[in-house]
């Protein structure tokens, strides 16, 4: 097993349609931590650490998203994993600015 971590946008329809509760239904079934969040931009954030094979599995699940979300855009960047999750969340505002 490899750990990776991974930051991913996604744009498109994403709020309002259930698509951070889709994204926690696909996250924790594959014992990835992190979170989700919605960003005022009107995209959605992921944060996400584990096995790496999980993680590109997730990205597939993530460019679909639920039946009423419509995903033009997913950006992932890797980067190394923080260790500091247990597990996967659904967070409800941006945290500020350091």
């Amino acid at each position: 097993m490899s750990i990776a971590a991974a930051d991913i946008l996604i744009e498109g329809r994403v709020q309002g349609v259930g698509y951070r509760a889709f994204v926690e239904r696909r996250a924790v079934p594959r014992g990835l931590v992190g979170y989700t969040m919605n960003l005022a931009d009107g995209g959605v954030r992921v944060h996400v650490e584990g096995d790496r094979a999980a993680i590109e599995t997730l990205l597939v699940d993530l460019a679909r998203g639920p039946r009423l979300a419509h995903v033009e855009r997913t950006d992932v960047r890797w980067i190394e994993p923080t260790g500091r999750f247990t597990d996967f969340g659904v967070r409800y505002h941006e945290p500020e600015a350091r």
